[in-house]
């Protein structure tokens, strides 16, 4: 069941996708001259030979909010801002992709309080997303999985304690482990495989769906 030792990091989407995301740095000024900078990216989903070919256009705006595009700075909020926008169905997975442009504007910025915004997640959403991240790390990587992340925290627009605390209270039921930062799947979530695996295939479809119909 669980395949051990590729290191990879699975990045999951409220929408029940599971995903390999690498990140080609840095961020490079346009070389249409426009006022952007791009980041290649590709995006991978698990456990099938599709993938998605992104170039991250980071807005003027972006940048001035960021204190450099460096990934100590930046690598956080633009795997959210891509996680965003395949929430939204702007991004389609294929077995011959072509590179496609996706905006990291400040349509992602909170002014008023000064803070990256991208899914306000309910308790319950925040919930079955640690299910499905503790799931699918496992089925990769084996071992523990961190479920205080910042990076996952920043996404569904919560906290690193709060997704610990949730974390805490479903390892009550059984389904995981929780030690420090990190759980282990156990048995009681491994009987649900069927299920995250179904939400993937459903969220799969549902992209397939929307650019068939886009392409008429």
């Amino acid at each position: 069941m669980m395949e051990n030792g590729s290191g990879q990091k699975v990045y999951v989407t409220l929408s029940g996708l599971a995903l390999l995301i690498h990140l080609d740095w840095p961020f490079h000024p346009s070389s249409s001259g426009a006022d952007f900078w791009t980041l290649h990216s590709e995006i991978r989903p698990v456990g099938k030979d599709l993938r998605a070919l992104v170039a991250v256009n980071a807005s003027a705006t972006v940048r001035e909010v960021l204190p450099t595009l460096e990934p100590k700075d930046a690598e956080s909020p633009t795997l959210n801002a891509l996680r965003k926008q395949i929430d939204a169905y702007q991004v389609e997975f294929l077995k011959s992709a072509k590179l496609i442009p996706l905006a990291f504007s400040s349509r992602n910025y909170d002014f008023k309080r000064m803070r990256w915004a991208f899914q306000p997640a309910t308790e319950e959403q925040i919930s079955e997303f640690l299910l499905r991240k503790v799931y699918w790390q496992a089925k990769v990587n084996g071992g523990g999985v961190l479920v205080a992340d910042p990076v996952d925290a920043q996404y569904l627009g919560s906290t690193a304690e709060k997704l610990l605390e949730l974390a805490q209270n479903m390892a009550v039921r059984g389904v995981m482990k929780v030690e420090g930062n990190s759980a282990h799947a156990l048995d009681g979530l491994l009987e649900h495989a069927a299920a995250f695996e179904a939400a993937q295939e459903s969220a799969l479809e549902a992209l397939n769906q929307k650019h068939a119909y886009e392409r008429g």
